[in-house]
């Protein structure tokens, strides 16, 4: 049986793969929680489980996305941003940031999304979760550096965070050493 669904990942032909799976497992996600597609915001995360692996997207990525000095930086700006089209009713979608993550054990996920809300939408989501509300495959996510929320489903392997458009676009660099992955 094995174990990952798409890792290793061996070369750039099987990327567009992988993130079409990703994009659409994320959406569902989405809905799941919110009961409609939030906007996208143009992030997308491919997560390696093996060393190798890493060190090979990581040359992918190198060739598809515009260089960065900074050392803090975690999502690229891509050269050419991944639209994936409409389907049923999951809206076209672009995508203009990928991010490599490095192997971790406690994220077995082949990727993750980012979806954002109005500030004041996402207060009162937020809020009604600190109160205590139950809504299916959404939590806080526990972190001190970052303000989302982690959409998640034990029968989905990646996950979706929803925050303010603010914050999708801080989390494109490291926050603190919680975010060196």
């Amino acid at each position: 049986m094995k174990l990952y669904r798409f890792s290793p990942i061996q070369n750039q032909d099987e990327l567009p793969e992988v993130i079409k799976y990703t994009h659409f497992v994320c959406c569902e996600l989405c809905k799941q929680s919110f009961g409609k597609y939030l906007p996208n915001a143009g992030n997308i995360g491919i997560f390696c489980h093996y060393d190798e692996e890493c060190a090979r997207l990581i040359k992918i990525r190198k060739q598809i996305t515009k260089p960065s000095d900074d050392p803090n930086q975690k999502y690229f700006e891509l050269y050419e941003p991944i639209v994936i089209p409409a389907q049923d009713d999951v809206p076209e979608t672009t995508y203009t940031h990928l991010y490599i993550r490095k192997p971790d054990i406690y994220r077995p996920q082949v990727g993750d999304v980012d979806f954002y809300l109005e500030q004041s939408e996402y207060d009162e989501f937020k809020q009604s979760l600190i109160n205590g509300a139950k809504i299916k495959g959404a939590r806080v996510f526990p972190r001190n550096d970052l303000d989302m929320i982690e959409l998640y489903d034990p029968d989905i392997d990646a996950l979706g965070y929803a925050s303010t458009d603010v914050m999708s676009t801080k989390v494109r660099k490291k926050l603190s050493e919680e975010t060196n992955l």
